[in-house]
């Protein structure tokens, strides 16, 4: 592997020297490389009305991406004694239905719960509408409409298969065992012991994004403001915003183990093992912990995971034993974050020129 003075500023820039803008939509992109940041620069703007440069500071929807800060604050409530990864959905949700009984804590942070993903169901209940156009869904409806269902996908722990309700029903249960709103847990517990001063569950109406940046889709004509969707208010899943200056922070804690202990951080880091056969997706095999993907890249080990909705593409790229960290946060869906970061660690394993 390169050195991190062997990878210059200018060619990393050059990978996203397409997002350079003072009137569109861009992206920001964080390199760390032995413990420092060695790249860290924005492109594009926030929005179409103030047209603000996008900055380390700028805050992103990141979907998907919070699904490893759920899983963390399940993983602290384990370490308080407050729960155990083997207990039972129905220990913590006595009202869910039968078909529920068999899922464990595990089963959601591994996906292999069998829980019927909201968002398929939101599809069938509204097949032609537009999906700005569906009314948002906040977690108490998410777990109405389970609770409306009768029959799980399978059965629990035999396969493997996202879903986004999994994670819904993790943050009801935080809830549940603290005593606290979903966003005052991972606050008072993880952002602002880590210093993520910025880092907050969005919920409107309860709180605003500093320095936000605004999600957007191109179209024939040019760009539109595309930020919310109908899945945009629940947590769990999703509805963290984040900035890459609060992100080294995040990614340090996981390097150092000032939140986890590496022991504690174990589990999620473990491949889960369905016992109907091997983990797999319609794009391949699949290798994942607790809101962590653990697939590997070429020959380097690999802890990662995308974001994507409604005006948003998101990234972070690990690779713990060649102490490198990719994270690419994007207000525009043109692209493709992961690929791109991809690019960059291609600079750094000298694979590519």
């Amino acid at each position: 592997m390169r050195s991190s003075g062997q990878v210059a500023s200018t060619r990393i820039d050059a990978i996203f020297s397409s997002l350079k803008s003072s009137n569109a939509p861009g992206a920001a992109v964080l390199v760390i490389r032995n413990g420092q940041p060695v790249f860290r620069r924005g492109y594009g703007v926030t929005d179409l009305r103030t047209l603000r440069p996008i900055d380390a500071q700028t805050n992103f929807r990141i979907a998907s991406f919070s699904k490893q800060f759920t899983a963390a604050a399940i993983m602290l409530l384990v370490r308080d004694g407050k729960l155990h990864y083997d207990d039972h959905l129905t220990d913590f949700l006595p009202e869910f239905p039968a078909y529920g009984k068999s899922v464990t804590v595990r089963n959601l942070l591994n996906h292999t719960s069998g829980l019927p993903d909201y968002e398929d169901i939101l599809t069938r209940q509204y097949p032609t509408t537009p999906d700005d156009q569906i009314p948002q869904i906040h977690n108490a409806a998410v777990l109405k409409l389970l609770e409306q269902q009768t029959a799980a996908k399978f059965p629990a722990g035999s396969k493997w298969d996202y879903s986004n309700s999994g994670y819904v029903v993790l943050a009801l249960i935080v809830e549940r065992v603290s005593g606290k709103s979903f966003g005052d847990f991972l606050r008072e517990r993880i952002f602002v012991p880590l210093k993520m001063t910025h880092t907050l569950a969005y919920e409107k109406g309860k709180n605003e994004v500093p320095h936000r940046a605004y999600g957007h889709s191109k179209e024939k004509d040019g760009w539109r403001q595309t930020d919310q969707s109908s899945t945009s208010a629940t947590l769990g899943d999703g509805g963290i915003y984040t900035s890459i200056d609060d992100l080294a922070q995040w990614d340090r804690a996981l390097r150092e183990h000032t939140l986890l202990s590496q022991a504690e951080m174990q589990p999620a880091l473990t491949p889960v093992k369905p016992t109907g056969g091997p983990a797999t997706s319609p794009e391949g095999p699949v290798s994942y912990g607790f809101g962590w993907h653990l697939e590997p890249y070429t020959s380097h080990k690999r802890v990662w995971h995308d974001g994507e909705t409604m005006g948003f593409r998101t990234t972070i790229q690990r690779f713990p034993d060649d102490q490198l960290t990719i994270v690419v946060l994007a207000n525009r869906t043109d692209i493709n974050p992961e690929e791109l970061a991809l690019k960059v660690a291609d600079l750094y394993f000298g694979t590519k020129p």
